[in-house]
């Protein structure tokens, strides 16, 4: 077989779908991949026929500019499908095989991964720990916003649907178990909410949807989501949140006190991220908005997580120190309220196997959670437009049209 269509990364604001090489269990040079892996021998690995494959939030913070994201990256690290190739070293995943990909590129050998870290493997990347795919600075590996992706260290990393049947009648939940279901739900395990909780998710972006479903899913008492788009906080509402405008009130104490008849919750959820912007209608970008405002909401003693993404390298930062990721953080403020602080990439093989029983037995409703909304391959320039401008959406990408 020979071909593939992917989608990529252009230039700030665009990407587009192109022509490109079908995968081999190798990793060959390209953009963005490390020069210390390429050649990378994968008989480890998979070829996958991709079922489905989602729009991340990440993806975007790459496509508007905001990282050292090389033109022509292949795209795409929520990533659903069929094995169609085995390498020689793989003895438990089949040919047919309907699986679910951690977005984290884990090795299953080295220490982090034996302490179930995968989201810091110690042999993918060779610049630091941890690794995705199609994803700047994480060693280069092909993403999976195409027909068909290379997935290494198949019988570790895979998650196998025990009935491809019953899958491909929940694909649409079953796809956000490569990140944005176990992102969401790790922030709130995080956060340390339990049954009878309160909870505050800043963010009702995509994560911050799947973050207050699994505050639900984890007992809380309320759940609150708090935003500056009118659209998305009517999606967080639909399921049964309360929610703030911080744009028509950028009182986010008194907004929770009047929910709460206090201004303080026992948990509180990033689902931002580093282009956090200030709240009121003249708001502007501030990233250490949310930081500071979680700790500000959280009562002493409190746990905060930490999903929404910061980096090390941001062009497009609104200063110099924030260009290197050093944020204005009220840190005394965290340490003076005992607060507990859980960042980092989420991971995911901690949770996807239990969510996937949630998800299987009705429990979970992540898809009508995050409103997941199909599309082609060749829509995929369009969503990513349609997200940027803040539509209510998580776009699930359909390469081959197998989903009814």
């Amino acid at each position: 077989m020979s071909g593939n269509r992917a989608v990529v990364y252009s230039k700030p604001g665009s990407v587009e779908v192109r022509n490109t090489d079908y995968p081999d269990l190798v990793l060959k040079d390209g953009p963005g991949v490390n020069p210390l892996n390429v050649g990378r021998k994968c008989e480890h690995g998979v070829i996958l026929k991709v079922v489905t494959t989602n729009i991340c939030g990440s993806d975007q913070h790459m496509v508007r500019g905001r990282t050292t994201a090389p033109s022509g990256l292949i795209l795409g690290h929520e990533i659903t499908g069929e094995v169609i190739e085995v390498g020689r070293d793989v003895e438990f995943i089949k040919k047919g095989d309907l699986v679910s990909v951690p977005f984290n590129i884990a090795c299953g050998r080295c220490r982090s991964c034996k302490e179930r870290n995968t989201n810091v493997c110690l042999n993918v990347n060779p610049d630091r720990p941890g690794s995705a795919y199609g994803y700047v600075d994480m060693g280069g590996w092909v993403g999976g916003q195409s027909e068909y992706v290379m997935v290494p260290y198949a019988d570790f990393q895979l998650l196998k649907f025990p009935d491809k049947e019953q899958a491909m009648e929940k694909i649409l939940d079953l796809t956000m178990l490569s990140d944005i279901f176990p992102t969401g739900y790790h922030g709130a395990v995080s956060a340390g909410v339990r049954p009878g909780s309160t909870v505050y998710v800043a963010g009702a972006g995509p994560v911050g949807l799947a973050a207050a479903h699994s505050a639900q899913l984890l007992g809380a008492a309320v759940v609150i989501v708090g935003d500056l788009n009118a659209e998305r906080l009517a999606q967080a509402k639909s399921f049964g949140c309360e929610t703030v405008n911080l744009r028509e009130n950028d009182d986010l104490a008194g907004q929770i006190d009047q929910i709460l008849g206090s201004p303080e919750v026992d948990s509180a959820i990033d689902c931002v991220g580093f282009e956090a912007h200030g709240h009121g209608k003249s708001h502007g970008e501030a990233p250490a908005t949310v930081l500071n405002s979680i700790m500000e909401v959280t009562r002493a003693g409190g746990s905060l997580g930490i999903p929404g993404l910061y980096v090390t390298g941001d062009p497009g930062a609104i200063d110099e120190d924030s260009k290197i990721g050093t944020l204005k953080i009220r840190f005394g403020l965290g340490w003076a309220k005992s607060h507990t602080f859980v960042t980092g990439q989420t991971p995911v093989m901690k949770y996807h196997r239990e969510l996937m029983m949630a998800i299987l037995s009705g429990r979970a409703q992540i898809a009508k959670a995050v409103n997941a909304t199909l599309i082609s391959l060749n829509d995929a320039p369009k969503a990513y437009q349609d997200f940027d401008r803040g539509v209510s959406r998580k776009f699930v990408i359909d390469p081959h049209g197998l989903v009814k």
